[in-house]
């Protein structure tokens, strides 16, 4: 068996300790210089690294108090990396129900996350989580 890394089990594991509220141990598996980057033209949109990438996850159990839980429920690893198809269902701090479907693609270096892409269904993130704000179309994330 080859000594390579199982990227697979970071992956399971980074999920694992989302759904905890862990978010020291998911910052953990990013590279010094990683990043998140949410996709699409919505007002929690953008790239996100160091200590915005703290900030941005933190910020989701300050939405989500119980916890917004993911499930995964496809995975494929190639080289450094993982594609995952997701979904999350949690109560919204409005008491609004928020459950939506993703796809992510984890891009790792020498067993660190170097990028995190996150592509979700933005009507659901805009109806809930903007609570129906938008960006003006084509006005990149500040």
């Amino acid at each position: 068996m080859s000594n390579k890394t199982d990227y697979k089990a970071i992956v399971k594991q980074f999920f694992a300790d989302l759904n905890a509220g862990k978010v020291d141990e998911v910052v953990s598996v990013y590279a010094e210089d990683g990043a998140v980057e949410t996709m699409g033209n919505t007002l929690i949109s953008g790239e996100f690294k160091g200590p915005e990438l703290t900030k941005a996850l933190t910020s989701i159990y300050d939405i989500f108090p119980k916890g917004l839980r993911f499930t995964v429920h496809g995975m494929i690893a190639e080289g450094e990396k993982v594609a995952v198809e997701a979904t999350s269902a949690g109560e919204h701090i409005s008491g609004q129900d928020y459950e939506n479907q993703y796809h992510f693609l984890f891009e790792f270096d020498q067993g660190k996350l170097r990028r995190l892409r996150e592509y979700m269904d933005t009507e659901q993130v805009t109806d809930v989580i903007c609570r129906g704000q938008r960006r003006p179309f084509g006005a990149g994330a500040d």
